[in-house]
């Protein structure tokens, strides 16, 4: 097995163990138990809890890059609906569980810069992703021209991160949170003069 494999098979199991045991309860050793790796192999690799939570981070931050961007549109407008969407969209193998454990790390997160770091990078990516159509929206005359790309965008994700905190918290669906984004985008972002396609 290459140290690709043995990453992967790392990460696989921290996403297990990550849904039965949830942050808080976790150890080293349930990793290892998700494994073919004692737990002296994972100390190999990753020298604690902590280390192995940013490494899983920086492996779910490629996944989701993997699943946002190049959003399917044929116009901005488009193209920003679809990328909310992708947002708001649970992956295949969404869990709850899951959910629930990445919260509790996103909670510690004020407490632990290495967990900070790496969860700031989901939200700087989205927001430049959104700054991006929007910026082109602007050129092309689709959005507003004197909206501000990097606040409008910065807002957009902060709508988005609330609604996937609800959905955990609550259970509460997101398709209000969908409805209402596409509402905003049709009555505060398109320019007037803009025909609306979606």
């Amino acid at each position: 097995m290459n140290d690709g494999d043995t990453a992967d098979d790392i990460m696989d199991a921290t996403y297990r163990a990550l849904c039965t045991h949830g942050y808080a309860d976790l150890t080293m050793q349930d990793i290892a138990d998700e494994s073919d790796k004692s737990k002296a192999a994972l100390h190999y690799h990753y020298d604690s809890k902590h280390d192995l939570l940013c490494a899983f981070l920086e492996y779910l931050y490629d996944g989701f890059v993997d699943r946002i961007e190049d959003p399917d549109g044929e116009n901005p407008h488009e193209r920003l609906l679809a990328l909310i969407d992708s947002v708001l969209d649970k992956p295949d193998d969404g869990s709850e569980e899951f959910g629930t454990a990445i919260l509790e790390i996103r909670a510690h997160a004020p407490y632990e810069p290495g967990f900070r770091e790496r969860l700031t990078e989901f939200d700087d990516y989205l927001v430049d992703e959104l700054e991006v159509i929007l910026e082109d929206g602007i050129t092309d005359g689709t959005f507003k021209s004197d909206l501000d790309a990097e606040e409008t965008a910065r807002f957009i994700v902060t709508v988005l991160t609330g609604a996937a905190t609800e959905r955990v918290t609550t259970g509460r669906p997101v398709e209000c949170t969908r409805r209402m984004l596409a509402e905003y985008v049709e009555t505060h972002l398109l320019d007037g003069q803009q025909e609306v396609t979606a």
